[in-house]
């Protein structure tokens, strides 16, 4: 026994000494450890900027859409094929995106390789311009879209391995905000760099030209996604890290199971948002034909909706944490957007006036209505329901976005404009029927926090019950360990859900970052 011991003393000795090897030099500086801040900082701007350039890229038409009709000769229901298209692979990637970066590439290649995607894609849609190709640039939004959504993915997962814990919340909330960023840049720069190059060319070439020069951010992003694999790399080598592995992955089958409220919950997450994507990709010549801006001004206009949601959907998601009152939330918001849609429409009070209500109500809906699929779906099923609900809305914007234009070439604004409120309306009816359904099975969509927070123990405390029953009842074969360990709360939604879609995560995870995770979902 002795000598075992001497052994193990050895081992152990042996293996301090390595892990205090691996941290002189270079590694042992706050720079190069990756435990320090300067280094875990330094990662959380390489994941802001992973994500960067496809969200400076996908609204690059929207911030150029008279000059894409001049230039290539389109019609707004050609122009919108550029937004529908890169939509359809979100249909169906949103849900596998995270499968295939942790069951086939894993996280670092296939973040590499989605951002690579997202280069050939822009690319493409930049030469398409060069040679009068519609059709080509068709074809770079679609492979544009399948590398944009499984980024966002593989955002979110890098937050999850880095930042475990109460930083977690920060981290979530600083990568929505620089999303919102990088698509108010764009509407704030194209105008000009348009008009810089058109001083050297004209036509589709300066399309083209301007679309090349856009396609820059895409490769900073890459670069940095690059650089963070192989700090991550390097983390997971001196940290001795090592993923759990939960082997979760999308049932679709649960659908079955999903209950009435949380198909309402989907309509309304489509009928609402089909009313504020398609908007701002069409929104640019509708502010210079009905209120006379310029280009430039134009594009200021439409872009404060991204502009305010930076600013105020942390806020606003603050707020629900405390008060509760899912339904009332998305009530109001949706009565907020319906009026900024009228003003638009039949006034012509100053358009900042209009859209920097947009933006409030677009902030207050997202901090509203994902949590809610939390509520009326069991925990093991919220992966497929994230997933479906992502897909329908995608599904959504691909049909409706075509709609939009068919009906801007037939009858003008105003009648997109009309299109929107109906739209908003079908949201606002949809709610209401959500609380008279919800009011009838039990009223927790539009509890208050502290209600909610009863009814989560009291729930908490029926499944304990119901597992004592079964340990009684010798009914164990299909129920592991960790199944009787994992809590079933709202809070750990995000966990759950990036789990599904191929983040990894440990089943403890903290409480106290069930408020900006829900947020983040969108």
């Amino acid at each position: 026994m002795d000598d075992i011991s001497r052994v193990d003393s050895v081992n152990a000795t042996t293996s301090q000494d390595d892990s205090e090897e691996e941290q002189q030099g270079c590694g042992g500086s706050s720079c190069c450890n990756p435990k320090s801040c300067v280094y875990r900082f330094f990662g959380l701007v390489l994941m802001c900027l992973l994500g960067f350039g496809s969200y400076f890229c996908y609204d690059n038409p929207a911030a150029l859409q008279d000059n894409f009709i001049k230039d290539l000769g389109l019609s707004t229901s050609q122009f919108v094929y550029l937004y529908s298209w890169y939509s359809w692979p979100s249909v169906v990637l949103c849900i596998v995106g995270g499968f295939l970066m942790d069951r086939v590439f894993g996280i670092r290649l296939g973040t590499v390789i989605f951002a690579l995607l997202v280069v050939v894609g822009v690319l493409v849609v930049a030469l398409g311009a060069i040679l009068d190709k519609f059709w080509l640039m068709v074809a770079g939004r679609f492979i544009f879209g399948i590398g944009g959504e499984s980024l966002a993915v593989a955002q979110n997962t890098y937050a999850v391995l880095w930042f475990k814990g109460k930083e977690l919340n920060m981290v979530f909330g600083l990568q929505m905000s620089f999303a919102r960023v990088g698509s108010t840049v764009n509407f704030s720069v194209m105008e000009p760099l348009y008009t810089w190059v058109s001083s050297y060319y004209d036509g589709y070439t300066c399309t083209g030209v301007v679309l090349f020069l856009a396609s820059i951010t895409t490769i900073v992003s890459l670069l940095s996604t690059i650089i963070l694999a192989w700090m991550d790399r390097r983390a997971e080598r001196l940290l001795k890290r090592r993923d759990n592995q939960s082997g979760e992955v999308v049932r679709i089958t649960d659908i079955k199971d999903f209950p009435l409220s949380f198909w309402l919950i989907a309509l309304v997450c489509v009928a609402y948002y089909v009313a504020i994507f398609p908007f701002i990709a069409l929104g640019k010549v509708f502010f210079i034909r009905k209120f006379g801006l310029s280009p430039a001004q134009a594009n200021t206009v439409n872009s404060i909706v991204y502009t305010i949601s930076a600013v105020s959907s942390p806020l606003f998601g603050i707020i629900v944490d405390k008060l509760g009152r899912n339904l009332v939330c998305c009530f109001v918001s949706i009565l907020v957007t319906i009026g900024s849609h009228a003003l638009l429409a039949f006034t012509f009070v100053d358009p900042y006036f209009g859209t920097a209500l947009m933006g409030l109500g677009y902030s207050m809906l997202a901090s509203g209505l994902w949590p809610m699929t939390s509520m009326v779906i069991p925990e093991h099923q919220l992966g497929t329901a994230y997933g479906v609900m992502q897909s329908v809305q995608n599904l959504g914007l691909a049909l409706i976005t075509l709609v939009c234009g068919i009906i801007v070439d037939e009858g003008g604004y105003l009648m997109l404009e009309i299109f929107f409120l109906a739209c908003l309306c079908v949201a606002l009816v949809t709610t209401v029927v959500i609380y008279l359904y919800d009011s009838n099975h039990g009223g927790v969509l539009n509890m208050s926090a502290a209600d909610r927070e009863v009814w989560e123990k009291n729930r908490l405390s029926a499944e304990d019950l119901e597992r004592e029953k079964l340990v009684a009842a010798g009914s164990m074969s299909d129920i592991t360990p960790q199944d009787l360990l994992q809590p079933h709360s709202d809070f750990h939604i995000r966990n759950r859900y990036l789990s599904r879609i191929g983040a990894n995560l440990p089943s403890n995870y903290n409480e106290n970052q069930k408020g900006l995770a829900y947020r983040a979902l969108r």
